[in-house]
């Protein structure tokens, strides 16, 4: 039966045949020569689309209502885009400047969150964070209860006032120890009385549905040239000079370093530490700028899991294998990727240097006094990661 002669063709029906149309679309359309089209990245490129169909449907649909707020949990093991850090939990819920929200709950082991008022996300036409506030700045520390209190005039004592661009409240749990232990709980609420909303309307899934669809095709299309731009700008296996988002968290600051491996050579990083009060190494996929598998393998480490020479100096070895060494970041199979360095309210920048050794060489290039990490001591420590992600990411 065609559409002209369904009497059940309507509004949100032809909403919905637009939105498979320009989905199928855009799964031919990373097929292109742009897009990473090596045969072993258009698996893991078609996985990537699903996943945003998962997250962009999910934060349009199902949390769209600002005056019933529930916070959205996207860029965790699941639903990634544009880079997410491993020792973070990301949640986000609509809010509108006009009303007033509470926000509660209890960090149990998280041991800080960085509070963000958004004017929407970077791969959007119009973003940039308007403000941000800490846990640790309002004196809320691991193991607390609190209570958050936002929007109003400004007039009202302890209450944080809302941008008037701002959309969007976005949290970003840290985590730093991975320890097997309860993660943070958050809850918002509106506090303004309103209206009890009718039934759904037809003209508002259709706008919900092209609202879903322009954002993951502006995801896909966005970091593909994030990445691109940003590799085309550096010397692979060299860190690129510090990146500092304009509109971004003020305090955070990055280091690229995108790199390509023979299976027989490794990279080494020496570094001196930052004076920093959070940072870490992580490894991404240069085709969909997804974390390098977080749970079978170690592809991240922070100032709290890192191993720090008697010299003061920080020493990483990035290689398809175990080494044997400190501080290892498991390739994941790749013969290239991305190297992040990141550090956020920092007082110094660190210098990163980076030579390509063989992977034969490695032990034999640390500091003599540097230990050694055999198989039984790498087992377990990826068995604790597994184990703390499990608790983190529990329903």
């Amino acid at each position: 039966m065609s559409e002209s002669t369904n009497p059940q063709a309507g509004l949100e029906i032809t909403a919905w045949r637009n939105f498979c149309e320009r989905i199928t679309a855009l799964g031919e359309r990373i097929l292109e020569d742009d897009f990473p089209n090596h045969p072993e990245d258009r698996p893991e490129g078609i996985a990537h689309l699903a996943d945003q169909v998962s997250c962009w449907l999910g934060w349009v649909i199902g949390h769209s209502d600002t005056t019933a707020p529930f916070f959205h949990r996207s860029n965790d093991l699941v639903t990634q885009w544009g880079g997410p850090n491993q020792d973070n939990s990301y949640h986000h819920a609509r809010i509108d400047p006009k009303r007033r929200y509470r926000i509660r709950g209890h960090m149990h082991s998280c041991e800080d969150f960085a509070l963000t008022l958004r004017a929407g996300f970077m791969h959007m036409e119009v973003w940039g964070t308007k403000a941000a506030i800490t846990a640790s700045e309002h004196g809320i520390q691991k193991g607390q209860a609190f209570e958050l209190l936002l929007g109003g005039d400004g007039s009202d004592p302890d209450w944080i006032q809302i941008p008037d661009e701002v959309q969007i409240v976005s949290l970003r749990e840290y985590y730093l120890d991975w320890e097997v232990d309860e993660p943070a709980i958050f809850t918002i609420e509106c506090l303004d009385d309103v209206p009890v909303p009718g039934r759904l309307q037809a003209q508002t899934v259709a706008t919900q549905l092209d609202e879903a669809i322009t954002q993951i095709e502006r995801s896909m299309l966005f970091w593909k040239d994030y990445m691109r731009d940003g590799r085309a700008e550096g010397v692979d296996n060299q860190f690129a000079p510090t990146l500092k988002l304009a509109k971004g968290l003020s305090v955070a600051r990055y280091s690229f370093c995108f790199w390509t491996l023979e299976p027989d050579e490794a990279l080494i990083l020496e570094s001196d530490v930052p004076d920093a009060r959070y940072w870490g190494l992580q490894l991404y996929s240069t085709a969909w700028y997804e974390q390098v598998d977080p749970v079978h393998r170690i592809t991240s480490i922070n100032q709290k899991q890192a191993h720090i020479d008697a010299d003061g100096r920080l020493r990483a070895v990035l290689a398809p294998r175990d080494p044997g060494v400190a501080n290892w970041l498991d390739s994941g199979e790749r013969s290239h990727g991305l190297l992040t360095y990141r550090w956020f309210w920092p007082k110094s920048d660190p210098t990163p240097s980076t030579r390509v050794v063989k992977l034969d060489e490695v032990a034999g290039l640390m500091p003599s006094d540097a230990p050694r990490v055999d198989p039984d001591t790498r087992r377990q420590e990826i068995r604790q990661r597994k184990e703390h992600l499990a608790w983190r990411f529990h329903t």
